[in-house]
């Protein structure tokens, strides 16, 4: 295991960079009729969203959760939460989100 200096801890606090993360949960409006054409519009927007950089990392949820994805925004709180007021599947009532600002560091990612 990597040997962490206090110094080393405290340049990487220094350069952390604001992020949002956003968890996205069904309702049980998701098996009404009409609901897979929303949650595909939900789904073109989201990778739109990510071809622009908006978000940063999106984490479609596999299991049978009500967990249905978690997404790190390359935004503020306030700008995702109007980003999500928009989605079609969120003002159809399908899914809910909740947001958490958090951190992270420069040059995170996901393993190729």
């Amino acid at each position: 295991m990597a040997i962490i200096t206090d110094e080393y801890i405290h340049q990487m606090m220094e350069n952390a960079k604001e992020y949002c993360v956003c968890i996205v949960r069904m309702t049980s409006k998701r098996k009404e009729p009409g609901a897979n054409k929303l949650v595909w519009e939900h789904g073109r927007r989201n990778f739109s969203l990510r071809a622009d950089g908006i978000i940063a990392i999106a984490l479609p949820i596999a299991d049978e959760s009500a967990v249905s994805g978690i997404y790190i925004f390359n935004a503020d709180a306030h700008k995702v939460m109007e980003i999500m007021e928009e989605d079609p599947a969120i003002k159809a009532g399908i899914f809910t989100y909740e947001l958490h600002p958090s951190k992270s560091f420069p040059g995170d990612e996901l393993p190729k």
